[in-house]
């Protein structure tokens, strides 16, 4: 049952199908294992929009959004991208909506939004997901309890 008190929420997106798009589900996986305390976590999948009215009812003071994204850099490398660079981006996506028109319509009732994107290799039906991703996704784990001070990821700078 989730904590409805929750000062942190977090937001898994991606196709568990599609190999390293599903990061984001399998981070969430990795929740259900091993909890954080503090924090709500929903498995957003490939229609995160389904999840905008659970998320604004439980109100939390930050919001972390955690996607597969292609930002030309290493397999497992994890940025934070700002909201604005999100919209300007070429970003792959299986989802539905943009997550520009997810981080609007939260940011009405979330005053903090931080979207990390993991840097996939394979994203193709049935493949599995690479080592990179899978440890990306068990670093990205570890710190959460701190992001507060810093989720110690630098913040992506897309190239002129």
């Amino acid at each position: 049952m989730p904590d409805t008190s929750s000062r942190y929420a977090l937001l898994c997106v991606g196709n568990s199908m599609m190999g390293d798009d599903g990061a984001g589900p399998r981070l969430a996986e990795l929740c259900a294992e091993q909890p954080l305390s503090g924090w709500a976590v929903v498995d957003g999948g490939a229609a995160p929009e389904n999840d905008i009215g659970f998320l604004r009812e439980q109100r939390p003071q930050h919001l972390v959004i955690v996607d597969a994204t292609d930002m030309g850099l290493a397999p497992g490398e994890m940025r934070i991208i700002d909201e604005n660079d999100i919209a300007d981006m070429f970003m792959m996506t299986t989802h539905n909506l943009p997550l520009t028109f997810l981080i609007q319509q939260l940011r009405e009732d979330i005053p903090q939004i931080t979207f990390v994107g993991i840097q996939p290799d394979v994203v193709a039906f049935y493949y599995p997901m690479s080592a990179a991703v899978e440890q990306a996704i068990n670093r990205l784990h570890q710190r959460l309890p701190a992001l507060e001070t810093g989720l110690g990821i630098a913040p992506f700078s897309p190239s002129t």
